[in-house]
């Protein structure tokens, strides 16, 4: 690999690979928990005030809950998809 003239071994390669994986998992996260947050809130909260009731807590609880779960869900089932198709190709 070369960055403006300077090489990099495989070693240093692929320490700058593990590194750009790790942000991008974080971005992804960051991204997953923004839009849980989101969606919850206007599902849960109709009227945003200085404190939440007990009914809006368990709402965005379960609200979370159920984003997770389905995340977990679509996640599972896409890697699954992806293996079938890998061995197809093989």
């Amino acid at each position: 690999m070369d960055l403006g003239g300077v090489q990099l071994t495989n070693e240093k390669k692929a320490e700058v690979m593990a590194q750009v994986k790790q942000q991008i998992a974080i971005a992804n996260l960051q991204e997953t928990i923004q839009k849980m947050t989101e969606k919850c809130f206007n599902k849960c909260i109709p009227k945003p005030g200085t404190s939440l009731s007990g009914s809006e807590q368990k709402c965005v609880a379960m609200c979370m809950d159920r984003y997770m779960d389905s995340l977990n869900l679509v996640s599972k089932t896409y890697s699954h998809r992806i293996q079938q198709e890998a061995g197809r190709i093989q």
